[in-house]
């Protein structure tokens, strides 16, 4: 899994994968319930900006997650080493000198950001642009 699969998960939690039942498993019962399905939630439905800020206030230290790649990595609880930025940036094809300057890692935050937004969570224009 990538760093951004796990900032996204993060923050928007995994979903469950059903187990499909195996083909020459015997059957021991004529009629086996079926799970009930799980509810039906759109990823669109997941306010970004909710679920961070309510895990900053619970963080035990003042993170700076809005415009800090860094601060958010943590408050996700992933290691913000400088190797985890240059896999994300990887990742997220920045083509600039992977050093963890100042732009890359302010091109990091913006791009984890609309990647976010493209997979469906609620994020406000000024964290993306």
């Amino acid at each position: 899994m990538g760093i951004f699969s796990s900032i996204k998960d993060a923050i928007f939690g995994k979903k469950a994968v059903a187990a499909e039942p195996a083909a020459s498993a015997p059957a021991t019962s004529a009629a086996p319930a079926a799970p009930a399905p799980a509810p039906d939630i759109s990823i669109s439905e997941i306010d970004v900006v909710a679920i961070l800020s309510a895990q900053a206030a619970n963080a035990g230290q003042p993170l700076n997650w809005q415009s800090s790649i860094v601060d958010l990595m943590k408050l996700v609880g992933i290691d913000p080493s400088l190797d985890n930025r240059k896999q994300l940036a990887e990742e997220l094809g920045y083509t600039g000198e992977r050093n963890g300057s100042a732009e890359m890692n302010i091109w990091l935050h913006k791009a984890v950001m609309r990647e976010l937004a493209a997979n469906g969570g609620t994020v406000p224009a000024d964290l993306t642009d």
